[in-house]
């Protein structure tokens, strides 16, 4: 019988590999940011990977700006900006640049339903951010408030913290923090007005107070554009007991002028 059932066993999956190919010869693996197709599912085509710009040191300690040069200095780097205004998270890490590939990865993903781009975004950023992930208690994943999420019907940030932290040693937590009120999109608006558009948007949720207090925190979202969106959050973390929090995010916005 148990010969009967590993022979069964081979064939099923003999019938799964001969399917899996009739089906790559009827729908060819595509390129998940521009659509031509490539070889291998879920990922680049080699235009579009040769485009995307990696965030590599030297960057900047807190926010992870890219930075020209180290300046031969063995203490760790800081940005004009996390000097002159630091922010209340510990360290900001991407993937990424945000240039083309990278906005219509985000695109494809917020926008057009494509949540297969989640779990290859995800890979980037682990690589990114290996350190802040291994040294995180919990990850929180920037909420949406309950009417986009509605209207959109899934959370980015969350989707991409579920690839990020798979079952294992990191437990993902969406029940501490919340959006109080709708903020308009931010993607027009400047420095000074997405400060002040985040400005007491974030709230604690009831389990934050048991849950939080002396927590390692990696909070995750899509895009870092200036930060302020991280920073209210991380607000909120740190007020509720969060000893340590961190920033992942897939892109990062950088003005290379």
């Amino acid at each position: 019988m148990d010969d009967v059932a590993f022979r069964l066993k081979r064939v099923g999956r003999a019938v799964r590999r001969l399917g899996a190919g009739v089906l790559s010869l009827a729908l060819p693996h595509t390129c998940i940011a521009c659509g031509r197709v490539t070889a291998d599912a879920g990922g680049l085509c080699g235009a579009c990977w040769s485009t995307l710009v990696f965030i590599t040191p030297p960057y900047c300690a807190r926010t992870g700006l890219p930075l020209p040069h180290d300046g031969g200095l063995a203490a760790p780097l800081l940005s004009a900006e996390a000097i002159d205004h630091p922010p209340a998270f510990d360290r900001a890490r991407a993937a990424v640049v945000f240039t083309d590939v990278a906005r219509q990865l985000v695109h494809n993903l917020k926008y057009a339903d494509r949540l297969d781009v989640a779990a290859p975004m995800a890979r980037l950023m682990a690589l990114a951010g290996r350190d802040l992930v291994a040294e995180a208690d919990l990850v929180v994943p920037v909420p949406l408030h309950p009417l986009r999420l509605w209207r959109r019907r899934f959370n980015q940030a969350a989707l991409l913290a579920r690839h990020l932290a798979p079952a294992g040693r990191l437990k993902i937590r969406t029940d501490l923090i919340k959006r109080r009120r709708p903020t308009p999109s931010q993607t027009r608006l400047g420095r000074s007005e997405r400060r002040a558009n985040v400005a007491d948007a974030f709230a604690p949720c009831s389990d934050a107070a048991s849950a939080l207090p002396g927590r390692r925190i990696l909070l995750v979202d899509d895009v870092y554009t200036t930060g302020a969106t991280l920073d209210a959050c991380a607000r909120v973390l740190r007020r509720a007991g969060a000893s340590h929090v961190d920033a992942l995010t897939f892109a990062r916005v950088v003005d290379f002028a």
